[in-house]
């Protein structure tokens, strides 16, 4: 059978196939938003990067105890490329999988996936509700306060920078700036 490349929309449709809570679908929107602006920033393919980050945490809803192994299954169903399979699964690296990020893409992911939240967190406690108006320095403070945002596993963010060779501030300033792209489409456009 020969590989599908899966276009954005057959990607998403797959995902809400999955997935009916509203912050699960926010969240793969924000890890997308945020793959794009990445993928430009390093002149690499936007349409993949993008495709995998809406569509990796596809199996968390209805298989939580079977994360990434699932989706490595629905996947290979769906005559997914390798490549695509391999980069989603990777994401799960020392939490539920042994597959190590290797490409820049893989460590993208890896690294912004749990930032993401972090990033939400700190916009939804601001008077504005807003994405559009978190600023690094606010994310950095919040960093530091272990109980806040306390399911964000800050080590799994910082594996992920040292991989991909960058700070922690810089890693911090491109997932703003990714999810301000799709502010509205996450919910938190608010009122900035």
């Amino acid at each position: 059978m020969t590989e599908n490349i899966p276009t954005r929309e057959e990607a998403f449709a797959l995902l809400k196939k999955y997935n009916q809570t509203e912050s699960l679908i926010k969240h793969a929107l924000a890890v997308e938003g945020v793959m794009r602006y990445m993928a430009r920033k390093r002149n690499e393919d936007e349409e993949k990067w993008g495709v995998i980050g809406l569509i990796h945490d596809l199996d968390y809803e209805q298989f939580p105890d079977q994360h990434c192994k699932k989706t490595e299954e629905i996947l290979h169903e769906n005559n997914w490329p390798e490549e695509y399979i391999r980069a989603v699964v990777s994401h799960g690296w020392g939490i539920c999988v042994d597959v190590k990020p290797e490409t820049e893409l893989e460590k993208v992911l890896y690294a912004i996936d749990e930032l993401t939240g972090l990033v939400v967190t700190t916009a939804l406690v601001r008077p504005s509700k807003s994405v559009m108006d978190v600023k690094t320095k606010s994310v950095k403070k919040k960093w530091k306060d272990k109980r806040f945002a306390a399911g964000v596993d800050r080590s799994i963010i910082e594996k992920g920078a040292a991989m991909l060779g960058v700070e922690i501030p810089e890693l911090i300033t491109d997932t703003i700036a990714g999810m301000q792209d799709v502010a509205e489409e996450i919910g938190l456009k608010g009122n900035a």
